[in-house]
């Protein structure tokens, strides 16, 4: 059975659609828990209009669903608000090698 840590590590094959950048590393995922065969995922955005929000849903279902023990993903999306500060240091730099920071 995955743990909320290995959950978070899969995440980060979850690319924004709009930017080569993970969710995580965008600081998109706000948190990661593990219950059972149930994956909870607390997921915010960076604007309220966002055109992609069903895209992504679907893109960390099916990644996690492709996990040994996950049988189901539940995504609570929580309107935190979002800031260039939630961005870790490793999305800064790959945002900077694409010329967006």
């Amino acid at each position: 059975m995955p743990g909320a840590e290995e959950v978070r590590d899969a995440l980060r094959e979850v690319l924004d659609p709009e930017y080569p950048i993970s969710l995580v590393d965008l600081g998109l995922i706000r948190g990661v828990e593990v219950d059972g065969g149930v994956a909870r995922i607390k997921l915010t955005y960076t604007c309220m209009g966002c055109p992609a929000m069903d895209m992504i849903q679907d893109d960390i279902r099916e990644r996690l669903l492709r996990m040994e023990g996950i049988e189901e993903v539940d995504i609570e999306v929580v309107w935190d608000s979002w800031s260039r500060r939630d961005i870790t240091p490793l999305g800064r730099k790959k945002l900077r090698e694409v010329g967006v920071v």
